[in-house]
């Protein structure tokens, strides 16, 4: 019997994509979040208000490709986008450019890994 296939061929490469640039874990990326929440506005209410769109990525990190929804792969696909664009705009200093840095950071992506990964 022919396996049956759960998710569709453009699901499939969106979902390698955004796991590629993507490159922090959950864990890592909850830490940062976080770190960035603890301002002033950090524990008002009962809850943690994640910075967005990093909250919205950590969701998607919790899932399985099979349980995706449509909201997921348009954050999938935005994110994608953002951090592409932010690469092509890499600025003179680099990672030593910390706003640049923090706004891949909020995304998911370091990219200290990604130039500790292609120097060796």
């Amino acid at each position: 019997m022919a396996a049956h296939r759960r998710t569709d061929t453009g699901t499939d490469q969106l979902w390698n994509e955004f796991h590629a640039y993507v490159n922090v874990s959950s864990e890592q990326l909850r830490d940062w979040l976080l770190t960035e929440a603890s301002g002033e506005r950090a524990f008002v209410g009962s809850g943690v208000d994640l910075p967005q769109p990093g909250g919205a990525v950590l969701a998607v990190l919790g899932k399985r490709r099979v349980d995706l929804t449509e909201p997921d792969r348009q954050v999938m696909a935005r994110v994608v986008e953002e951090i592409r664009d932010l690469l092509a705009r890499r600025p003179p200093a680099g990672a030593a450019d910390d706003r640049w840095r923090r706004a891949l950071l909020d995304l998911g992506h370091d990219p200290l890994r990604v130039d500790a990964d292609t120097a060796g």
